[in-house]
C-alpha cells in the first residue's frame, strides 16, 4: 500500500475516522441510527461524532426501521448522503419495502433521474450468544437484490477505505461489518485486533478482491470475520507442505471474479468459505462463477457455510454451525 502507516486502530475506530473524513469534507453527510449519538453505537460505530457534529447529523432515531430507513431514502434522492445504521442486520425484515423497492429501485423506477447515494451499515455475525435473531450475515440476501453495491471489511485497513467509497458513491451501498471484528471491549472479539491504518483518507475500488496469503495448491475464498481464520487455516496447512492462497472479497456486489479465476486456474482447487447459510448463499454463486468462467481448471471443490438452521443460542451449539479454522483445514485437506 503506497500510503504512510502511523498508527494501529481497531475496526470501529477506522470506521469512525472514515465517516467523520466525510462529514467535515461534505456537509450533506450525516449519519442516523437508534443509540449512535450520545452512546456513540453499540458497536461503537459512531463513537464521538456526536461531540463534534452535533445532534442534527448524528441523529437517534425512534425504534422504527421502517421509517428512517423511508427518510433516508428520501433525504438521499433530495441530494444528502445519509448513513443510516440498521444497528443488526437481522432486523431487515422490518423495513423490507423501504430497501428492496425504494432503496435499490428508485434509481430505475426514475429512468435514472434520480439517485440515492446512502449508505446502509449493519452489525452482522454469530459467535457471541445472541441466539437467532441477532446472529446472522445475511449476504447473499443483499447481494441477490438488484441495485445495491454490498461491502463487507475484514480489517481496521479495509473498512475505512470501503467506508470512505461507500459515502462517496453515488448508488446505495450494504456496508456489513463483523461484531467480533470490530475490537470491543464488551464483545469476545480475538478476531478482531488492531492493524494499521493510514492516517490519510483513501479509499478501495469495490470489485477489487485482496490475495491476503498466497499459495500453490489451493484457493480458499471468503469475507469478514472468515478471512482471519482462512489465514490460521493456511499457516496450520503450510505445516504439512500445502500451499493456500487466501482471497479476501471485500465486496461481494460487484464481485472480483477475475481474482479468484487466475488463482484457482493456477491451483487447480477452491474452496470458499462463509458464515451464511448454504443453500442458495455466497459460497454456490462463487462456484458457479467460477464454473462459467473456468471449470476446465477445476479439479476439486469444498463449500463450508451454515448449516440451514437458525444460529442457536448456546456457545457449545453456536460453535458446532459456525465454521472455525478447522473446519476450513479439513475442507482444504479433503481436496487434496
Amino acid at each position: 500500500m503506497a500510503e504512510e502507516i502511523t498508527r494501529e486502530l481497531t475496526m470501529s475506530r477506522a470506521m469512525v475516522e472514515a465517516i467523520a473524513g466525510e462529514m467535515r469534507a461534505d456537509d450533506e453527510v450525516f449519519y442516523m441510527g437508534e443509540d449512535v449519538a450520545d452512546y456513540g453505537g453499540i458497536f461503537d460505530s459512531t463513537e464521538g461524532l456526536r461531540e463534534e457534529f452535533g445532534y442534527d447529523r448524528v441523529m437517534d432515531v425512534p425504534i422504527s426501521e421502517t421509517a428512517y430507513l423511508g427518510a433516508a431514502v428520501g433525504a438521499a434522492q433530495e441530494g444528502m448522503r445519509p448513513i443510516a445504521e440498521l444497528m443488526f442486520v437481522d432486523f431487515f425484515g422490518v423495513a423490507m419495502d423501504q430497501i428492496y423497492n425504494q432503496m435499490a429501485k428508485n434509481t430505475y423506477m426514475s429512468g435514472g433521474n434520480v439517485s440515492v447515494p446512502m449508505v446502509l451499515t449493519a452489525a452482522v455475525g454469530g459467535t457471541y450468544n445472541d441466539a437467532a435473531q441477532h446472529s446472522q450475515t445475511l449476504y447473499g440476501t443483499f447481494a441477490h437484490m438488484p441495485g445495491m453495491k454490498v461491502v463487507v471489511p475484514s480489517t481496521a485497513y479495509e473498512a475505512k477505505g470501503l467506508m470512505h467509497n461507500a459515502i462517496r458513491d453515488d448508488d446505495p451501498v450494504v456496508y456489513l461489518f463483523h461484531k467480533r471484528l470490530m475490537g470491543i471491549g464488551w464483545l469476545p472479539a480475538p478476531d478482531g485486533p488492531k492493524t494499521p491504518v493510514p492516517e490519510t483518507d483513501y479509499t478501495i475500488p469495490f470489485g477489487s478482491a485482496d490475495v491476503k496469503h498466497a499459495g500453490e495448491d489451493v484457493t480458499i475464498v471468503t469475507l469478514g470475520l472468515h478471512v482471519h481464520r482462512a489465514l490460521e487455516a493456511a499457516e496450520s496447512l503450510a505445516e504439512d507442505g500445502i500451499g493456500a492462497e487466501v482471497i479476501d472479497l471485500r465486496s461481494l456486489v460487484p464481485l472480483d471474479t477475475d481474482t479468484i479465476v487466475e488463482s484457482v486456474e493456477k491451483t487447480g482447487t477452491l474452496v470458499v468459505v462463509d458464515e451464511d447459510y448454504r443453500s442458495y448463499g455466497v459460497t454456490g454463486e462463487i462456484v458457479a462463477s467460477v464454473a462459467d468462467e473456468a471449470v476446465g481448471a477445476l479439479d476439486s471443490v469444498e463449500r463450508v457455510a451454515l448449516p440451514d438452521v437458525p444460529i442457536p443460542y448456546a456457545r457449545s451449539l453456536e460453535n458446532e454451525v459456525v465454521a472455525d479454522a478447522g473446519d476450513i483445514e479439513a475442507a482444504v485437506r479433503r481436496t487434496q
